[in-house]
């Protein structure tokens, strides 16, 4: 009986000895197809196309002419151009805006920046911003701002979206007759796109720029506009321009300019 007993132990350990010997070795080739697979998978997407450079174009333009009593003349470009391609994307936009009355000069404003988003997924996105801007009845002669920064799509539907976001700045002001001012500051801004009906579109636009060390030296800025189709190019809108400074440039200069404008705008 010891006999039989003792037999069946070693039968046991032999078996279970093999077994252990069977699973490394299935182990062993297991990791061998897993690697082959691998070598096969970045074969296969190396040979896939690249994702080609890709272009989206809008802009607007109005134009007022009033002439009687007085004589008043009056336009504005809202110009955006982007190309995308992989995971990267580069916006150019800028607006310009320029107005008479009397043949006398009462506005001339230009805003342009320039944005490199890299996609981390499908919502969010590093990026690094360059703005310029030149008003010539602000009080300032010009102002440069840059800095790195996220962007987050917290909304994105068949009608809507909702794009935030923020950046760390570098700030430079010259005013008119003065020294350059440079200071470290932040940028916060919100776009948003709502497809009201079938052929009306809703947008806003709505940004807020602040130096760290003084809070009260801030500017905000605000686009509000509704578009309408009128072919697969053009389409007729108009917008609402807000453009605040807390601490104006020079004694008598007022903190806010509105412009209400109509536009043609193309889209390609």
């Amino acid at each position: 009986m010891k006999k039989i007993v003792a037999l069946s132990l070693v039968a046991f350990s032999l078996m279970a000895e093999q077994y252990i010997q069977d699973v490394k070795a299935e182990i062993k080739e297991t990791k061998q197809k897993i690697a082959r697979l691998n070598a096969n998978l970045k074969e296969l997407e190396s040979a896939l196309p690249k994702e080609e450079l890709t272009y989206k174009a809008r802009a607007e333009a109005g134009y007022m002419l009033n002439s009687g009593n007085s004589d008043t003349e009056a336009f504005n470009i809202d110009a955006k151009l982007s190309g995308k391609w992989d995971l990267h994307t580069l916006e150019i936009s800028m607006l310009w805006q320029y107005g008479e009355d009397n043949d006398v000069e009462n506005t001339n404003r230009f805003l342009g920046e320039l944005v490199y988003d890299y996609k981390l997924s499908q919502r969010l996105s590093l990026d690094y911003l360059m703005g310029y801007k030149d008003d010539k009845f602000s009080g300032f002669d010009y102002q440069f701002y840059t800095g790195p920064g996220a962007k987050y799509v917290t909304i994105k539907t068949d009608f809507q979206d909702l794009t935030l976001d923020g950046n760390l700045l570098y700030a430079k002001d010259k005013i008119f007759g003065s020294t350059d001012r440079t200071y470290a500051a932040y940028r916060v801004q919100g776009v948003y796109n709502m497809q009201l009906l079938e052929n009306l579109k809703f947008h806003q636009t709505l940004n807020y720029r602040s130096e760290f060390s003084d809070i009260e030296n801030y500017f905000a800025y605000s686009k509000t506009g509704l578009s309408t189709r009128l072919s697969d190019i053009f389409s007729a809108g108009v917008a609402y321009y807000i453009d605040y400074t807390n601490k104006p440039a020079l004694t008598g200069k007022t903190s806010t300019d509105t412009k209400f404008t109509f536009n043609l705008i193309a889209d390609y």
